[in-house]
């Protein structure tokens, strides 16, 4: 009778069983469904051009997107990578990136460490307001204005530093200003992401641990550089990624601020490829490009890989 009961229970449940299974696996074919059409975006607006271009950097043609591209094969990465222009303007690319992402990364969380404090919990929102605006201000807007900052006649810059008695700053009219120029306007505009990120993540904090290593002795700065910068290491990476590709393909500042002057003191690879197409050497453009999405998705990779090795809970 035992028996018999034990082996008919299971078949009762078959059709409860096969209807959940059924049911699951509608489920997840609703979400592929809606997936889809931003996969096909993703696919149209992303990856595709993101191919085409790989693949005439390998071309060479006479009119901007010939329908019958010569192959040429490395040429243009020949010819690129012998032009000492080109790897002048790569070495900068590189030396303002890694300045960037420092400076922005340790200026975000620096404000986010200060907004998290309890002396400012009632103007805590008009401040994160204030630093995230930039972020949403339009960016040839922001940086008109940032130009007429720091022009030479007229700019609330040098009218300030003047009024202080402090020698002018020479702006774009100097390369080493120029470049410390376009620095400061590119952490203007960023840092404002960067830092509610870091201040999302702080108020994820275990506090326990804090607390812990409060009641054992443990000074501010110890609490912070041994359980709060730990615990932030998922944050840190999200930020130096993300301002590592945005530094690295740096553009809109310089068309609107420098044109790679002076004296091609700022002329990233970006803006060198935006100058190639100008004179209609497309493969070439194409070519620095691809050099510069390379450069992209290795470095990213390389900065993932080493700061997410050990373990941060």
């Amino acid at each position: 009778m035992t028996t018999a009961v034990a082996t008919a229970t299971p078949r009762r449940l078959l059709p409860h069983l096969s209807r959940k299974a059924a049911g699951n696996a509608w489920h997840k074919r609703t979400l592929y469904l809606f997936l889809l059409p931003f996969a096909a975006l993703t696919a149209i607006f992303g990856l595709w051009p993101i191919g085409q271009s790989i693949y005439l950097s390998f071309t060479e043609s006479y009119t901007a997107l010939s329908p019958q591209p010569v192959f040429v094969g490395l040429e243009n990465f020949r010819e690129i990578l012998s032009n000492p222009d080109f790897l002048d303007s790569l070495w900068r690319t590189l030396l303002f990136t890694f300045v960037s992402v420092v400076l922005n990364v340790l200026v975000a969380l620096v404000l986010a460490v200060m907004l998290s404090q309890p002396i400012l919990e009632r103007g805590r929102t008009l401040f994160k307001l204030a630093i995230f605006l930039p972020v949403i201000t339009p960016d040839v807007a922001g940086f008109i204005v940032w130009k007429w900052m720091f022009n030479q006649d007229f700019g609330v810059v040098n009218a300030v530093l003047h009024g202080l008695g402090l020698p002018a700053f020479p702006g774009v009219t100097e390369p080493v200003s120029a470049f410390a120029t376009l620095t400061i306007v590119e952490l203007w505009h960023h840092v404002g992401l960067y830092t509610l990120i870091f201040l999302t993540n702080l108020q994820l904090l275990d506090r326990d641990l804090d607390e812990a290593a409060r009641i054992d002795g443990a000074t501010r700065w110890q609490r912070f550089r041994y359980v709060t910068l730990p615990q932030l290491r998922p944050a840190i990476i999200i930020n130096s990624v993300y301002a590592l590709i945005e530094f690295l393909k740096t553009f809109t500042v310089i068309v609107v601020i420098t044109r790679g002057g002076p004296n091609f003191s700022t002329n990233f690879v970006s803006y060198f490829a935006y100058t190639k197409f100008g004179n209609a050497q497309y493969g070439e453009a194409m070519a620095m490009a691809t050099v510069l999405f390379a450069a992209v998705a290795v470095l990213a990779a390389a900065l993932v890989w080493a700061m997410s090795r050990g373990d941060y809970r």
